[in-house]
């Protein structure tokens, strides 16, 4: 039988004291620069993805890279950490929904998710 673990209030500051937190160390070397134009993916998935569908298939631009990082579409199934790149990439209100306004969206979304636009 499969033992079942769960976490309670009281021991979420411990693990996260001496979980070592998401960075991984990679020799992938990093796809988009800052600045870059990108688009995301169209991609449709049953499993967990960090990728909101309304950001599917949009144009956007890196402003920053923060290193190699768990890819969660995988941990979050036990299937390895999978280190990626992660960029915040910055997305305008009328590129995500058509709102002709000034307003933008920031996401941190990983490199999978992204390719030239």
């Amino acid at each position: 039988k499969p033992v079942t673990r769960v976490a309670t209030a009281a021991m979420i500051p411990a693990i996260l004291q001496n979980s070592g937190g998401a960075n991984r160390k990679s020799d992938l070397m990093a796809r988009f620069r800052l600045g870059d134009k990108i688009r995301t993916r169209n991609i449709t998935t049953e499993g967990h993805t960090r990728l909101p569908r309304y950001a599917r298939g949009k144009i956007g631009e890196i402003l920053r890279a923060h290193g190699t990082h768990v890819l969660p579409d995988l941990s979050a199934h036990r299937l390895g950490d999978n280190p990626q790149w992660l960029y915040t990439v910055r997305f305008t209100a009328k590129e995500l929904w058509g709102h002709d306004n000034t307003d933008s969206v920031m996401l941190d979304l990983w490199e999978p998710y992204l390719e030239p636009a």
